[in-house]
């Protein structure tokens, strides 16, 4: 409740507030006279510079001018407001907070602030009685017995409240009508299906409520167990809500924070059962993107605990995987931030590791983790050959994209002679090769010789080919948007989804431009065809690749529909009950489907 809080209230967490202990929490600190020193939270340093008074009740660091109060010290290590800083800091300490009835009065009346403390109640409340469903009802006893076959603990389904959401599509609209809750509310909850508003979106599910970083429920995550795998996604996950931004949050951060301050390193892994295997195994120190690749924020959540540690990573081993991989690399090594790579031997994840072999396993794996150059190099090895000069050059290019993320020129020159010594190519090569690649690229021809366009077969320009030119600019935050919302499997003709994949190369490089994207193409007429898009009004391209991404993510939702319609068609003449069964899910989803096409008809 931000600025409310009684001056009363903030003295008082203040003077008990022990600033030495709090901070650290966060910061190895050793006494020296009447102070306490540390390596800095706020900027890379290896001779410790940050003090801290208990006399004061004051922190400077002498390297980048950092100081306050504990209030403010939370403030920045938590992300919170000052208000939020003076709940956390007053918690640890017993107090309750007092707020001026002024300003109570105006928190009441913020309706935003209002409204999202109530969702968070009633995801709380939902999580509690799917949680019980699980544990002490037969209806639950599949879910159970499946997760508990995995090597779960029943202290592990207790502290991550794991729940079953009732196969009774109905039921959880009525459990909840029955505690007063207004069909408006339940409407905007997220939870149930917009067209047929008493139809869950949860159901028959093991069930992974979704906590944000003070232990409340804010979303929920849940599991396909039984029936046909290729009718129903394996995992359906809350999208954005009031009280819920997905690329904001990391699941099991509540319980992974204070491992990661002590131990100065996180584990990113794929989701909620590796996540869950980890901290059973005593490795608490681990969190999981939530159902989407790792963003800014989510590294930003920890950034300042691990600064001096490593940030590891556990992602599959398939190609999505490995691209997980790389990318989080990169956006790790942009921030100044040690990588580490989790290479699974004993088993295809965490969870069966720890199944098959126990903790001390798992432990070990963690503990052999390779940095991530010699990942790179190791992925490199495997794909391009070192005996031909075309695959050396290929995987120098690609190898440049890690070097450029790199923030120390002693790091980048040292990665620069690992490639040299791997590949057997000359560092002066290399080198060379690395500074002067932008003006390589430039000095590419633009157009195909003559002899070459002759035979090339006509490119019709379709709607999905003219949404995919629409994102093409010198300017990568188009095609960005675009990647964000749409994946190269969502389109269906074929030079629209060659295009996609032109672009997606092009991003992976430096120097992301016409230019390059130009060199990239194989076919005259796509060259036209880009170029002629380029002399479109510049003034409406935010407003034309806005439609097109629409546009895009409608045919999908089309396609997935007309082939429900078809399996439909053919299950509503079968007297099978297992048809019946199957017939039941495909109306679900197709009215799932049916209500996502209806929301974007309104943003139209």
């Amino acid at each position: 409740m931000p600025g409310f809080i009684k001056q009363e209230s903030i003295d008082e967490v203040s003077n008990r507030t022990d600033i030495v202990s709090v901070i650290g929490e966060y910061v190895q600190l050793t006494q020296k006279g009447n102070d306490w020193w540390g390596c800095c939270p706020f900027h890379h340093e290896k001779t410790p510079s940050f003090s801290v008074s208990a006399d004061k009740k004051f922190y400077y660091c002498f390297g980048c001018h950092a100081k306050g109060t504990v209030f403010k010290f939370i403030q920045e290590m938590e992300n919170v407001s000052f208000s939020e800083a003076v709940e956390i800091l007053a918690k640890k300490c017993g107090i309750q907070v007092e707020y001026s009835s002024s300003g109570r009065e105006e928190y009441k009346k913020d309706p935003a602030v209002q409204l999202k403390a109530e969702y968070t109640e009633l995801y709380t409340r939902i999580a509690s009685s799917f949680h019980y469903m699980l544990m002490e009802t037969d209806a639950g006893k599949f879910a159970r017995d499946y997760i508990t076959s995995r090597g779960l603990t029943e202290e592990t389904l207790k502290k991550f409240k794991l729940g079953y959401s009732p196969a009774d599509r109905t039921w959880l609209k009525k459990f909840l009508k029955g505690k007063n809750y207004s069909e408006e509310f339940l409407a905007n909850s997220g939870l149930f299906s917009k067209r047929y508003p008493d139809i869950s979106f949860f159901n028959d599910r093991l069930m992974f409520p979704i906590f944000n970083k003070n232990g409340e429920v804010v979303a929920l995550g849940g599991r396909f167990l039984r029936g046909d795998p290729s009718k129903s996604p394996k995992y359906l996950n809350s999208t954005d809500l009031i009280q819920y931004k997905k690329g904001s949050t990391l699941y099991a951060y509540n319980f992974a924070k204070q491992a990661i301050h002590e131990n100065r390193k996180v584990i990113f892994c794929e989701g909620y059962m590796d996540c869950i295997a980890y901290h059973q195994c005593g490795l608490t120190y681990a969190v999981a993107p939530l159902g989407t690749a790792l963003t800014e924020d989510q590294i930003g959540l920890v950034k300042n605990y691990v600064k001096d540690g490593s940030v590891l990573l556990s992602f599959d081993s398939d190609g999505a995987g490995l691209a997980a991989t790389k990318r989080a690399i990169l956006m790790c090594r942009q921030q100044d931030l040690t990588v580490k790579v989790i290479k699974l031997t004993g088993g295809k994840d965490p969870a069966e590791i720890m199944l098959k072999y126990g903790p001390d396993v798992l432990t070990n794996e963690v503990n052999s983790a390779i940095l991530d150059n010699d990942f790179l190099l190791s992925v490199l090895t495997a794909t391009y050959s070192k005996n031909s000069p075309d695959e050396k050059l290929k995987a120098a290019r690609e190898f440049f994209t890690y070097i450029d993320a790199l923030q120390s020129d002693i790091q980048k020159n040292a990665c620069l002679e690992q490639f040299s010594r791997t590949y057997e190519v000359s560092l002066e090569a290399i080198k060379n090769d690395y500074l002067n690649r932008n003006q390589i690229e430039q000095k590419k021809k633009v157009s195909l010789p003559s002899d070459q366009n002759v035979n090339e077969e006509k490119i019709r320009m379709t709607a999905e080919t003219a949404a995919v030119l629409s994102v093409i600019d010198d300017d990568i935050k188009y095609y960005k948007k675009l990647r964000s919302e749409i994946t190269v499997d969502d389109i269906s003709d074929p030079q629209a989804k060659k295009i996609f994949i032109i672009l997606e190369e092009c991003s992976r490089s430096e120097n992301f431009s016409v230019s390059t994207i130009l060199n990239h193409c194989d076919q005259s007429q796509l060259q036209e065809m880009i170029i002629k898009s380029m002399h479109e009004d510049p003034a409406n391209k935010e407003v034309k690749v806005n439609d097109s991404i629409k546009m895009l993510k409608r045919n999908v939702l089309k396609r997935q529909n007309d082939e429900l319609q078809v399996q439909i068609c053919r299950l509503e003449r079968s007297p099978l009950p297992e048809d019946k069964a199957q017939l039941m899910e495909l109306i679900s989803r197709r009215m799932e489907i049916s209500s996502r096409l209806e929301d974007l008809k309104k943003r139209d």
